[in-house]
């Protein structure tokens, strides 16, 4: 799958591998390079597991083969670090639970990270997820919270909130994300990268998530250059998924049309921040692309459903399908607070009420479709909000299972739609924002280049303040 089109200049991933292949730097100075900054920096709790001897020989070998005439790989001599719910040989796939805390080291890589390494990147180890990936924050108590590399009492956002934190902070160049609920573009707006979750069916799924329908492999990333050169490494289908496209992505026409909505489901307004942030960056996108905004309101998308909650039964639901009625019912007393109540949710959805939101699905996938056609982009904000604690909460409450008003990227997993996050802060506490722009089905490609777009007209921070960015 070719995702080749007009883009921004080479990223750090290209410069980076290019001085592998030519020698002006080795894959061995990259390693000792990510584990000299995993170590400084251990206090974001962003990694919970490496593997740093055997990446060290890995690393040697290649060089040692470079030496020989042998450069194969776009991510030659690239250190990586793979979200601790996905496999990587010799290090066991805990999921932030207790539950797994003694799991054996796995035999194989996960699809993802086996394509990445086998495009000629060396893993060095595991990031930080909440417990089963269920919270839009990273914490857990088998490991702990992972901080924002821009404020470490601020939360990096989740589930892929350990991959965000280390690449923010310049500790790798490449760290892998999953998107179920908004779990690549969440972290992404809170560390000031590019999340990008594909059209589902793009990237192949080897095994069946927990949230059957919902879940793909996303990316993040510091520039559009980067997230192309992971996305051609990654893309592509695998037998057993029945949703994978065997098709090439193609290129789209730019869209012509612009939607911006403060929210696509009626869960109340926006922080007075985030809003003032969001129509500024929407203005900024429209004149950037040279099309009008076409303003719509909450009610206008799903009148009389909520994709949120539909999104909510769906993946409670098939989380406990996945981990065992009996095990939650017996063991939840050793669960996070946030997963035991997702999961002890779950449990009390029946048969008839999953089904209804499985039904339902199929309007919310028609009407969007219908709305965006094969021209138009929809603007939302990433996050309604403009941040979170460390530890989940919002300002001075509780914490617990965070709610569903925090959120505006379930319904891109619910359609299937390919959607990005575009760094648009900073906000007035000087913190990240993200802007969620969603394309139609499979533009992909015609999503990345107004991505580039935007990074041409609105450049960001390579890392956050501080932290040197990787290259």
């Amino acid at each position: 799958m070719t995702t080749t089109s007009p883009a921004a200049p080479p990223g750090l991933l290209r410069r980076l591998s290019s001085d592998v292949r030519a020698g002006r730097v080795t894959a061995r100075d990259l390693v000792e390079r990510a584990l000299d900054r995993i170590e400084e920096h251990a206090a974001l709790g962003a990694v919970v597991a490496l593997r740093a001897e055997e990446a060290r020989r890995e690393a040697d070998a290649l060089d040692d083969a470079i030496a020989h005439g042998e450069t194969s790989g776009p991510l030659l001599g690239l250190p990586f670090l793979v979200k601790d719910n996905d496999d990587l040989r010799g290090l066991p796939t805990r999921h932030g639970s207790r539950w797994f805390e003694g799991a054996p080291p796995a035999t194989g890589d996960g699809l993802v990270a086996g394509r990445i390494r086998g495009a000629g990147a060396v893993p060095i180890g595991k990031t930080n997820v909440p417990e089963f990936c269920i919270e839009g924050f990273t914490d857990n108590l088998l490991s702990g919270a992972t901080r924002n590399p821009w404020n470490p009492e601020r939360s990096p956002g989740g589930s892929s909130g350990g991959s965000a934190a280390a690449l923010a902070a310049g500790l790798v160049p490449i760290a892998t994300g999953t998107d179920g609920g908004g779990s690549v573009r969440i972290p992404a707006g809170l560390t000031g990268l590019l999340g990008f979750k594909p059209t589902n069916g793009v990237i192949g799924r080897r095994t069946v998530p927990d949230w059957i329908d919902l879940s793909t492999d996303g990316l993040m990333a510091t520039s559009v250059d980067d997230l192309r050169l992971l996305l051609d490494v990654v893309a592509g289908p695998v037998a057993g998924d029945p949703t994978a496209s065997p098709e090439r992505l193609r290129p789209r026409p730019a869209p012509s049309r612009l939607i911006v909505a403060e929210r696509t489901d009626d869960l109340g307004p926006l922080d007075p921040a985030v809003a003032e942030a969001f129509h500024e960056g929407a203005e900024r996108l429209a004149s950037t692309l040279g099309i009008p905004i076409e303003e719509r309101a909450a009610g206008d998308f799903f009148p009389g459903a909520s994709p949120d909650e539909d999104w909510f039964v769906l993946a409670a639901a098939e989380h406990v399908a996945a981990l065992g009625r009996e095990r939650i019912e017996r063991d939840a007393a050793s669960l996070h607070p946030s997963a035991r109540e997702f999961l002890e949710y779950g449990l009390g959805i029946g048969i008839d009420a999953y089904l209804a939101a499985r039904r339902r699905r199929f309007d919310t996938v028609a009407r969007l479709d219908a709305l965006l056609a094969d021209d138009a982009v929809l603007v939302t904000p990433t996050l309604a909000v403009t941040g979170l604690t460390a530890d989940g909460r919002l300002g001075d409450d509780a914490g617990g299972l965070l709610v569903p008003e925090v959120y505006s990227t379930a319904v891109q997993n619910l359609t299937g739609l390919p959607a990005v996050s575009l760094p648009a802060g900073p906000l007035d506490d000087g913190m990240p924002f993200g802007l969620q722009v969603t394309a139609p089905r499979w533009a992909d490609l015609a999503l990345l280049d107004v991505a580039a777009r935007w990074e041409s007209a609105r450049p960001w921070p390579a890392s956050a303040p501080g932290y040197p960015a990787f290259g």
